[in-house]
């Protein structure tokens, strides 16, 4: 049974719009209390609100892990004006993904998912790291692109500056700011583009 661990509700900056979402763990509970990376899984479970070329715009998303935080998949549900959005993204075992049943050659190998529409899934990354402060690493994530619905290479890279703050790049966007994250790995303020308006851990 999963167990809820936190909650968000964003505003989206560069564009009229909301974005809320649970994170929930079914790991088993070690001694300390803390989940145990041994069994279970995690899910990120949100919709996001928003105008997207004049035209209003809800999807609802889901996000499986396993327990180390490595992606097993992604569904996505709604709709875009008039027209209906239904997506699905597996990870399979070999290391490849699949977008609607079709393998993605660019994006095979990576283990992280990143939808393009929520800032939700720049937790992953976060919490699979677990990056020391001072440390840094590459983060190439499977990116689910917006409005096009395609899964894309997007490089991005995280260093670690204090409890709270990362120093963050993607250079496709030209994007290099520095987010601030909360303690359950949801960013919190991501400069020009969401923060956080309420979260819960």
């Amino acid at each position: 049974m999963m167990r809820s661990v936190a909650s968000i509700l964003w505003r989206r900056l560069d564009l009229e719009g909301h974005d809320a979402c649970l994170l929930s763990d079914s790991g088993l509970l070690s001694e300390s209390g803390r989940p145990s990376e041994t069994g279970g899984g995690r899910s990120l479970r949100g919709q996001a609100l928003f105008v997207q070329d004049g035209k209003p715009c809800s999807i609802a998303y889901e996000v499986t892990c396993d327990a180390g935080w490595h992606a097993r998949s992604a569904r996505i549900d709604g709709f875009l004006g008039t027209q209906d959005l239904h997506y699905a993204i597996e990870r399979l075992a070999d290391g490849g993904w699949t977008l609607n049943g079709e393998r993605q050659g660019e994006v095979a190998g990576l283990i992280d998912v990143d939808l393009g529409f929520t800032p939700a899934t720049n937790l992953l990354a976060i919490r699979r790291f677990d990056l020391e402060v001072g440390m840094s690493t590459q983060a190439p994530a499977a990116y689910l692109t917006f409005p096009e619905l395609r899964l894309v290479r997007l490089e991005q890279t995280y260093r670690r500056l204090d409890e709270a703050r990362y120093a963050y790049a993607a250079p496709m966007f030209g994007y290099d700011e520095i987010l601030k994250v909360s303690p359950a790995g949801f960013v919190v303020d991501y400069p020009g583009l969401w923060r956080g308006a309420a979260h819960l851990a």
